[in-house]
């Protein structure tokens, strides 16, 4: 027969027990982190060679860059599934100035513009197509999903139709045009680390900077939690909304510039299902597909996830139709666990107030 002090003490019990699970779910991003590197390095000799982990760190840069930026559009309850079409465009909008350059029929001449003024061009190209799909989001009702999968085949359409499907080669420029220098934004190195991982750290420190420190962080969090109150308490959510997506469309312009230029080249068809890549270490690194909760930091973490374990396992030979397996496994993973987070957190909330 169990005493009513056992009774009383089975609440605190269960509470302590799910506490613990909770915790365990915010931490799931470090633990998949800590778990994969023993793996691999267990599995693969020389995993963790400083060569190995350099290249690794710029594979894994260029999903950060996309996750990086997706980050905020998912904690305000949206998605963008055109970044990885994005990505490729900016890339052939750069491999196009640099080969064909700016034509100007009427005067019979072609401008070819320098790299500096090239990048420049290219990420306010990602940022208005993003503003674009903020514009229809919000003025126009559009679903995310909806107007973003749109995006994504107009976008992949007009890559093919600036090359005719083809790809631009010898993106190293030519001295006499004065536009050289693209390569070495993906070749050169600082202090021994590609730029590439320079400007990964960059761009999370300055987006984790935005969401912690500045009014417009704060407003991404309050539409994602309640876009309804977030708007009666003065947040122009509209704004913050396109905003938003003009982050995600320059992110994904800085990941276009990167590959073309590690590449010096650019192919129409770049960036195929980088998207799901970027959604899944975004999810994974706790920001809710439901809004209102998400950290710069767990993204990061999360694309090293993601990276790791799609090298790990081409170092191990494993098939490519088996990685997209395993992908799509991971991903699937991650929603589970987000929901399973969301309850818990939902409960735990309940129990405060009581």
């Amino acid at each position: 027969m169990k005493t009513s002090q056992n009774i009383a003490s089975q609440p605190s019990s269960v509470f302590s027990g799910e506490s613990l699970l909770l915790l365990a779910l915010k931490m799931r991003t470090f633990i998949a982190l800590f778990l994969i590197l023993a793996f691999f390095t267990f599995m693969v000799p020389g995993f963790l060679a400083p060569s190995s982990v350099v290249i690794m760190v710029k594979h894994i840069a260029i999903n950060a860059f996309l996750a990086l930026g997706i980050t905020f559009v998912i904690i305000t309850a949206g998605i963008d599934l055109s970044i990885g079409a994005i990505l490729g465009f900016c890339g052939m909008v750069a491999g196009w100035l640099i080969t064909k350059g700016i034509v100007l029929p009427m005067f019979g001449i072609a401008i070819f513009p320098s790299v500096w003024l090239i990048v420049p061009i290219v990420l306010v190209i990602g940022g208005l197509i993003g503003a674009v799909n903020g514009v229809l989001i919000t003025r126009y009702n559009v679903a995310p999903f909806i107007c973003t999968l749109g995006t994504m085949y107009v976008v992949r359409g007009a890559s093919m139709l600036l090359s005719g499907g083809e790809t631009f080669t010898g993106l190293s420029g030519n001295e006499q045009l004065g536009n050289t220098g693209f390569e070495l934004i993906g070749s050169a190195k600082l202090l021994g680390l590609p730029y590439a991982i320079w400007m990964m750290f960059i761009l999370a420190a300055v987006i984790a900077y935005i969401a912690k420190r500045t009014q417009f962080g704060r407003h991404v969090f309050a539409i994602g939690d309640n876009e309804h109150s977030a708007e009666l308490s003065g947040v122009k959510v509209r704004s913050v909304k396109v905003w938003v997506y003009t982050i995600s469309g320059f992110c994904a312009a800085i990941a276009g510039i990167v590959v073309s230029s590690q590449l010096v080249a650019s192919h129409p068809a770049t960036g195929v299902s980088f998207e799901m890549n970027a959604i899944a270490a975004v999810v994974l690194g706790g920001t809710s597909l439901a809004g209102g909760r998400g950290t710069i930091m767990g993204t990061l973490i999360g694309a090293f996830v993601i990276g790791i374990l799609a090298d790990g396992l081409v170092m191990m030979g494993v098939s490519e139709f088996w990685q997209m397996v395993i992908k799509g496994v991971v991903i699937i993973l991650a929603v589970i666990i987000d929901q399973k987070q969301s309850r818990l957190q939902h409960k735990a909330a309940i129990v405060q107030q009581k």
